[in-house]
């Protein structure tokens, strides 16, 4: 626990002592990552108190996340002995809610105005859609809600913008205009009204903001690098008096301009604010020397920077290390092993964090874990089988084997949107109860009885087809093309890919390693039982989806994309995918701002590590089925070779058709030659490693081996099937 003010100040480092003693005025801490920033913000706001005699009620502390504000009071009190009572500390938007409801009737809302979520904004867009006769197959109400949110970070309301010509964009503006007079007519203010409203009523009020300039003397902002454009609007509005502005922040972290934040705010602060003093926090608690230097010559390749240069007192620490894996599978397994190494000297595996760039990825690292048996955890998210646009495609899937699946039916029927809402929905399950009979059946009798009409029986009528092509397209195809013309067919890959930002990008993604998935079984779990390859299938993730989930307390690696793990540390780091293409991004090819902002994104990823950094990728990726040739990422090439340690396979693994087993255990190879197993041969199989084969059975086709591997233990494989090769 954290001493008084005097004592703690005597063990900073000179630099954060020099920031938190600075006298009145503006100031930018330059706060590197593991560099103590949330140390000096509180301090600095203790100093000003005790040392400065300000009093708390002259404060104003803005922070990106409750917790966060939470934990600065917390510690504010703890050095202070007492409670910092009359400060303003909290969110921009928890700050702007606090302003409005103190003055409602200059902010042109009741009293009892109240806030509404993303769902209930996006239930009011669907309902405008209705009235205003928008057609739900060409307009995505989330792709409008994400553009009027947008319209209001840029601090734009919908009277403002210029008649658009483009007739897409003619409905957006419309729609938008239409929903602040619903919302103005019924007292709602959404999340980002609530900060663009709050900026309105002190610039439309000029008493009111004098006398917030005039009480708030001393402003100080965490994570500035991560302001939007209505963000920075509102703090210079309200900072414009103050006789002292602290903005921490760090430009080599910003990461979030996909979602509006604005890397050009932290530059602008010195011009904007006269007098401003810069301070570097270099000095890093966090990781070895080599990891510094690895991120340093990394983000060094970033122009327009203020620049720093991260060091540390601490241990030089072990090499990075660099692993090309043969395809995914292999890289994967090579990231089990280091962890069974970790493990085995004396580590635990909530010291372990796997970060990756694509929520894709994740699903061949899950099984990976799975196969071994290592607890893990999504941070800040859901398993792949767990995934709502994942559930949709299985769904789509289970019609296809029971079309009488009422709930599958319920789930997709309108999804991607068709027009097809709730009070149709009803009218069918109303028809289904009246005649005993499926969903299915009474959406056709919806038709057949003209219980719809118009726009809506067309929608209805498109579905049904739909889903009796897919039916057709069963015996004739293998499983990955039936997904695949599955998530094309049903149009949700498209849905994902027209619309705006990562989220939507990252679910296309998603619906693309379904196919990767189905290619893997059809691969490796020869059907049994005489199912079909597609009701095995779904069982098989119906399963995985159940062994996934721990639910043990026990303690679990940790597995995020990079966006999830700023701010996180762990001992132990793997970024995975590092491949030109993936990371960074395609996107980034062509846009030299967005390249600096992945660079940014690795370097963030890079920092997470505390003892011991793993950068892996693979020589070969299956896209859409296909494997794919990949190249490694220009970032690996940005690391100096001194702190690099590259490891390579121990086997030779090349691409051949599968072996057809024999009764003498043998197989031919994609060159024609014939080679024999034997018991105790080495062997090497793309997912679960080296092993050795200890028995076999059957003959010719049936013929199935019997190998103890050196990871994922016993396994019997259908040797026509199992992708074998010699070590």
């Amino acid at each position: 626990m954290e001493t008084s003010l005097t004592d703690y100040l005597e063990i900073l480092n000179p630099a954060q002592r020099e920031a938190v003693t600075v006298p009145e005025g503006n100031l930018l801490v330059l706060a590197g990552a593991g560099s103590g920033k949330t140390r000096v913000i509180v301090h600095r706001i203790a100093w000003l108190i005790s040392h400065q005699l300000m009093v708390a009620y002259s404060v104003l502390a803005v922070t990106f996340t409750n917790k966060a504000a939470c934990e600065m009071k917390s510690r504010l009190s703890e050095l202070l002995g007492r409670e910092a009572d009359g400060m303003w500390v909290g969110t921009f938007h928890g700050l702007s809610h606090r302003l409005l409801r103190l003055h409602w009737q200059e902010a042109q809302l009741p009293e009892s105005f109240q806030v509404i979520d993303g769902d209930d904004q996006l239930q009011v867009i669907r309902r405008l859609f209705k009235t205003l006769g928008v057609n739900e197959d060409r307009f995505d109400a989330k792709k409008v809600q994400g553009y009027i949110n947008r319209k209001k970070d840029e601090g734009i309301r919908a009277n403002q913008l210029l008649s658009a010509e483009n007739p897409y964009e003619k409905v957006q503006q419309e729609v938008y205009l239409q929903y602040e007079k619903i919302c103005t007519e019924s007292g709602l203010a959404d999340f980002a009204e609530l900060l663009l409203r709050s900026y309105e009523l002190l610039k439309n009020n000029p008493e009111l903001l004098t006398h917030y300039q005039a009480r708030f003397s001393h402003v100080l902002v965490d994570e500035f690098q991560d302001t939007n454009a209505i963000q920075y609007q509102w703090l210079l509005l309200l900072a414009g008096q103050a006789k002292s502005v602290t903005v921490v922040g760090d430009d080599d972290q910003s990461i979030y301009g996909w979602r509006g934040a604005k890397i050009e705010n932290i530059r602008r602060f010195e011009r904007e604010f006269k007098g401003t003093r810069l301070i570097r926090l270099e000095q890093n608690y966090r990781s070895t020397s080599t990891i510094l230097a690895a991120a340093n010559a990394l983000i060094s390749h970033n122009g327009s920077r203020f620049g720093k240069t991260l060091w540390t007192e601490g241990e030089q620490g072990d090499p990075i290390t660099i692993y090309a894996g043969f395809n995914e599978e292999d890289e994967a397994l090579y990231v089990v092993r280091a962890i069974r190494e970790w493990l085995n000297q004396s580590g635990t595996a909530d010291e372990i964090g796997i970060l990756y760039r694509s929520n894709a990825q994740s699903r061949v690292l899950e099984e990976a874990l799975v196969r071994a048996g290592i607890s893990y955890s999504i941070y800040g998210g859901l398993r792949f089988f767990e995934r709502a646009e994942i559930k949709d495609a299985l769904a789509y899937l289970r019609l296809v084997v029971n079309v009488a699946d009422n709930t599958s039916f319920e789930r997709v029927i309108n999804v991607p949107p068709r027009g097809i809402g709730d009070r149709s929905l009803e009218k069918i399950t109303e028809l289904a109860a009246e005649h005993h009979c499926s969903y299915w059946e009474a959406a056709k009798k919806a038709i057949e009885l003209r219980v719809v009409s118009g726009k809506i029986e067309t929608s209805l009528r498109g579905f049904v087809s739909l889903i009796e092509n897919l039916c057709v397209a069963v015996p004739s195809d293998s499983l990955t093309q039936l997904i695949d013309v599955v998530i094309r067919n049903s149009g949700l890959l498209r849905y994902f890919r027209e619309q705006e930002g990562e989220k939507a990008q990252n679910r296309a993604e998603n619906l693309e390693e379904l196919i990767n998935a189905a290619n893997d079984f059809e691969a490796e779990y020869p059907v049994e039982d005489n199912l079909s390859p597609l009701t095995a299938f779904l069982s098989y993730t119906s399963l995985e989806a159940g062994e996934r989930k721990n639910g043990t307390g026990d303690a679990a690696v940790q597995l995020m994309t990079l966006h999830s793990a700023k701010g996180l540390e762990f001992p132990l780091v793997f970024i995975c995918g590092l491949e030109d293409g993936l990371f960074p991004h395609h996107f980034s090819r062509e846009n030299p701002s967005a390249l600096e902002e992945e660079r940014r994104l690795c370097y963030v990823g890079v920092t997470r590590a505390r003892k011991k950094l793993y950068l892996t990728y693979a020589e070969k990726r299956r896209v859409f089925g296909r494997d794919e040739d990949r190249h490694p990422s220009r970032f690996l090439r940005e690391f100096p070779e001194h702190l690099i340690q590259e490891v390579h396979r121990k086997v030779s693994v090349s691409v051949r058709t599968p072996f057809v087993g024999s009764a003498g255990m043998s197989g031919s190879g994609a060159d024609g030659s014939n080679e024999g197993y034997r018991l105790g041969q080495r062997v090497v199989h793309p997912k679960f490693g080296e092993g050795t084969v200890v028995d076999h059975e059957g003959s010719g086709e049936r013929t199935r081996v019997h190998v103890q591997f050196d990871v994922y233990g016993s396994k019997w494989l259908a040797l026509a099937y199992a992708r074998l090769e010699p070590a």
